[in-house]
């Protein structure tokens, strides 16, 4: 997608409040992606990204930047924790595992791309399979009726959706079972899937709705449409080039001087990730894949280890470094009501199924936003995240005694409510005040 960095700073305005300085650093990013996209072969080659570590703490959006800047481009993305992985040589996952499920979720996306393109036809296909099945059963209840009048009824009646929870028993194709060879993540081979293309495929008799039934079918045709060998191939080079990993954590594989006990393994970490944000070549059950062009963005606190602390050659291949700042009253209260997936939306959209038609006056909001600023400063900071806790803990009554039983309801929450329900908090608030 041909976006400038204002243009992709603008959409993540849509649903991240503040931390401008980080979405112009992924916008750079991204940008410079399509920039050397755009060059011819000799020098694309020697233009690598430039990986960015987020230091913030939790709930201010650092994953969220990261994961809505894939979506954005529609490029694939994993988000893996740095403290999963163990060095090699211990039992755990290996840093290579990373790699292996961004060439998993690209050739997901390219199969879902094209499973999008042949889709119209396999439903043509899927369609005609479901009408033979009824057509046998509808023919031995009206056999005076002609069979091409009674297939135009049939076909207007199935595509109005009224056979859509009628019962049906098809053949289906037999899964062959998952057998993992080795640790669980230490391997991609499957016995289960090498068996399964060696062994002739076993069909049997299943019963499902007529909806589930055209939707298996229209999955088998398209299937049968699509060339596997074509979409592995531009699965791996669409994760080769385009491919986002975001490791969160990072701060906790940092060994703070120790040489021993739990941290021993720490520094190994980072050695072994080294290689992949370096540029390596990783060998995959799709086939081998090199990570020097894929975009790595590394996350953490930093509270009690510093940036500084990471091994010095961690450190040069993440030359930019952002600062999410901690969010301010005033951020929370754009982070109830502004961006287009806004806490408050999402509350009301919910109670509406229950008949609840939620309003919040603007005193409210604030008041709410109040109180999520001071149990963070006085609690566990732990970002936005406490809004939703201070929501729950607002909506409980009216979410347990909502059952969609009556008419629409309208609720208005106003400040007096959120004192009411919030009085807890709001004494402890009061008794700050008089304590030295």
């Amino acid at each position: 997608m041909d976006l400038s960095p204002r243009q992709i700073v603008n959409e993540l305005d849509r649903y991240i409040i503040g931390q401008y300085e980080a979405k112009r650093a992924v916008a750079i990013a991204l940008r410079n992606r399509y920039r050397r996209s755009r060059l011819p072969q000799e020098v694309r080659d020697e233009i690598t990204p430039k990986n960015i570590i987020m230091k913030g703490p939790t709930g201010v959006g650092k994953t969220e930047i990261a994961r809505r800047l894939a979506k954005l481009v529609k490029a694939p993305f994993v988000k893996v924790e740095a403290t999963k992985f163990t060095e090699v040589g211990y039992v755990g996952r290996d840093v290579e595992s990373m790699v292996r499920d961004l060439v998993e979720v690209a050739i997901r996306l390219v199969r879902e791309e094209k499973i999008r393109e042949v889709e119209p036809k396999a439903k043509q296909v899927a369609e005609r399979k479901i009408l033979d099945s009824l057509f046998i059963g509808k023919k031995k209840s009206h056999p005076d009726i002609p069979d091409n009048e009674l297939r135009e009824q049939l076909e207007a009646e199935f595509r109005e959706g009224k056979y859509d929870k009628v019962p049906l028993e098809i053949e289906v194709e037999e899964q062959p079972k998952a057998l993992q060879l080795g640790p669980i993540g230490a391997s991609d081979n499957n016995m289960g899937d090498i068996l399964g293309s060696i062994m002739p495929k076993r069909r049997k008799r299943r019963k499902m709705t007529v909806a589930e039934a055209f939707e298996y079918f229209t999955n088998e045709e398209a299937s049968k449409l699509i060339d596997n060998d074509s979409i592995n191939s531009e699965g791996l080079k669409r994760a080769e080039q385009d491919g986002i990993i975001f490791i969160d954590e990072i701060d906790k594989i940092v060994s703070k001087g120790n040489s021993h006990g739990p941290d021993v393994s720490r520094e190994g970490v980072q050695r072994d990730i080294l290689p992949l944000v370096e540029g390596c070549t990783v060998s995959t059950k799709y086939g081998n894949i090199k990570t020097d062009f894929i975009l790595f963005i590394a996350a953490g606190a930093f509270h009690i280890a510093k940036i500084n602390d990471l091994i010095p050659e961690l450190q040069g291949r993440f030359p930019i470094t952002v600062t999410l700042n901690s969010l301010t009253e005033e951020d929370f209260v754009k982070i109830l009501k502004e961006p287009d997936n806004a806490i408050i939306m999402q509350y009301a959209a919910l109670l509406k199924v229950d008949n609840i038609d939620l309003k919040f006056t603007e005193d409210a909001i604030r008041e709410m936003a109040k109180i999520a600023y001071y149990e963070n400063e006085n609690k566990e900071n732990i970002g936005a995240r406490r809004l939703h806790a201070v929501m729950e803990m607002l909506l409980e009554d009216i979410s347990f005694n909502a059952s969609g039983e009556h008419e629409m309801v309208e609720v208005v929450i106003d400040k007096k409510y959120v004192d009411e329900h919030l009085e807890k908090a709001l004494k402890e608030m009061n008794l700050k005040k008089y304590i030295l």
